[in-house]
């Protein structure tokens, strides 16, 4: 009977002490539209937390259509990223009903912007098959494909993320630090991997890539803007090969996950090759340097088909 009374005080003693220590921050749960703004958070918070992202590899971040697991993402998020209804326009209604912070990086002070400009010589599409807005004019929304512009969204991560959990303020800040010094050796490293290839023509299937081609000295020659469920007609596919014929030995790029049906025949019998360009990152987890492998990989597929020829 002596050791019950003792370990019953014992008990107390214990449970009043951890009652009276502070409790442990819970981890910051953020979330992030796409994948990209899911490795620059991931950058942001290496070492404190992991970010979620809600689509999931290969979905279309223009036409999205978001489940019940999705819904609850958003609404339990305590941090919510997405680039703005200029990209992910399925999330303006959903995001009405949020009460948590949110951000539409697309607003963010000191990003370098795009614009679409109308460019006859270099476009040969239907505008029926678009599937978002790139008229004239029109906010490029593509703007991660910038390292200038990551470096301003890990900065407003890491300002968001010290407010939520300030007992990791210090670490969020030297994150996002260690990110841009990265990113001065990526910069340096893409722009000798591209080098030798600039100025040779190149064609892509959707026009995703002018943020990266703008940083480092590309240009492609057109772009075969068609909906991967539409069949141009013959007379659209005999202009689109007429350009192919014209630019000789050359790369047309689409993007993963799904090759447009019309990229056969638009190439057969030309001395062209097909390939791959992905703007929005096929991984499965989110690593701390995922966004430097995400422009090495644009910048090495790139190349690579090029010097191929």
């Amino acid at each position: 009977m002596f050791f019950v009374p003792r370990i019953l005080r014992l008990f107390v003693v214990f449970t009043l002490a951890a009652a009276l220590l502070p409790s442990a921050q819970a981890e910051v749960k953020v979330l992030a539209s796409i994948k990209p703004l899911q490795l620059i958070a991931a950058a942001v918070q290496n070492g404190v937390g992991q970010p979620d992202v809600l689509l999931p590899p290969g979905a279309s971040p223009h036409h999205y259509a978001l489940r019940p697991s999705d819904v609850r993402k958003v609404a339990e998020a305590d941090l919510l990223y997405w680039i703005g209804p200029d990209m992910e326009a399925f999330m303006a209604k959903p995001l009405q009903a949020r009460g948590k912070p949110t951000v539409a990086v697309q607003n963010l002070p000191g990003l370098a912007l795009r614009r679409f400009a109308e460019d006859a010589h270099s476009h040969e599409e239907d505008s029926d098959d678009h599937d978002h807005d790139h008229r004239p004019g029109s906010l490029d929304a593509h703007l991660w494909l910038a390292s200038v512009n990551a470096r301003v969204i890990a900065q407003r991560m890491a300002t968001d993320l010290a407010n939520a959990d300030p007992a990791n303020a210090a670490r969020y800040q030297a994150n996002a630090a260690a990110f841009s010094q990265r990113l001065d050796a990526l910069d340096a490293r893409i722009k000798a991997r591209v080098a030798g290839v600039q100025g040779k023509p190149y064609f892509v299937f959707h026009e995703a890539f002018d943020y990266f081609e703008a940083a480092y000295g590309l240009h492609h020659a057109g772009v075969f803007a068609v909906a991967a469920e539409v069949q141009p007609g013959a007379q659209h596919v005999a202009a689109m090969r007429a350009r192919l014929q014209e630019a000789g030995k050359t790369c047309v790029f689409s993007e993963p996950p799904v090759r447009p049906r019309l990229a056969e025949t638009l190439t057969a019998g030309l001395p062209v090759k097909l390939a791959e360009l992905d703007a929005l990152g096929s991984f499965k987890n989110a690593p701390a340097d995922g966004y430097e492998t995400l422009l090495n990989n644009l910048a090495d597929n790139l190349a690579g088909c090029l010097e191929a020829l």
